[in-house]
């Protein structure tokens, strides 16, 4: 689909966009890391883990992985077993990406066509139990939806237009 640097297929970049959202498509916009995460979340360390999970051709997991690693959601280590290997581990920023997948998993659970070819459910490792369903809630704990929201200016945005 595309490289940032030798960009055989140009898209548009939302680096500089003012909308949270879509700045954070520019490093998990597109379904192949995406699944390369979910991958690393699942275990995932090595070049052929994730070719083999994946089935993707080699030079396109190539081009995400660098991608994931330049953004930032990934680094490589040196091999955990000692070999001339390096795998792919989730920084602080890649896990901070998990409530996101939940997200998506229990929409499509909840939504998807044929819910009973869904082959997973995610469960607290502790105790074996589904997970709930994920939660939006204000500060004194009240539940919302779309309708209890809204945007405002920022104040730190105010203030970086003043200046």
């Amino acid at each position: 689909m595309w490289d940032r640097k030798d960009a055989t297929m140009r898209r548009t970049s939302f680096e500089k966009a003012e909308c949270p959202i879509a700045r954070s498509l520019d490093a998990i916009g597109d379904w192949w890391s995406l699944l390369i995460i979910r991958d690393a979340f699942l275990g995932a360390r090595r070049f052929g883990e994730f070719q083999k999970s994946l089935g993707l051709a080699k030079n396109i997991l190539t081009v995400r992985l660098r991608a994931l690693v330049e953004d930032g959601i990934l680094k490589t280590a040196p091999a955990s077993d000692g070999s001339a290997y390096q795998e792919y581990v989730l920084t602080p920023k890649g896990r901070g990406i998990f409530p996101i997948m939940v997200a998506l998993r229990q929409w499509s659970e909840e939504f998807d066509d044929r819910p009973k070819e869904i082959a997973t459910i995610l469960v607290d490792r502790e105790k074996g139990r589904p997970v709930r369903k994920l939660e939006l809630r204000s500060q004194d704990g009240r539940l919302l939806d779309s309708a209890d929201t809204m945007l405002k200016p920022s104040p730190d945005h105010k203030r970086r237009r003043r200046a």
